[in-house]
């Protein structure tokens, strides 16, 4: 059975850092986004697999993602004493 789960992909020093938020304790990191993405799903899989063999319930996927549009302000500018 396939699944989709949304994974959340953070940019840190020097690599990516990915999340799924679904399941606890399962993350993967990698030099780009697109091998962050496939090494996380690697890593889902598996996180699965042991659970299955645990006995332990695979969570659901209920999380969703999505963009909006936000009004970012200019900095003030800074204060000369």
């Amino acid at each position: 059975m396939k699944a989709k789960y949304l994974i959340v992909i953070e940019k840190a020093k020097g690599n990516y850092g990915a999340y799924a938020p679904d399941v606890d304790g399962c993350v993967a990191c990698g030099d780009t986004v697109e091998e962050t993405a496939r090494l996380m799903a690697e890593a889902l899989a598996f996180h699965f697999e042991g659970m299955a063999e645990d006995g332990d319930p695979i969570p659901e996927p209920t999380s969703i993602g999505d963009y909006v549009d936000v009004e970012v302000p200019e900095p003030a500018k800074a204060k000369r004493s």
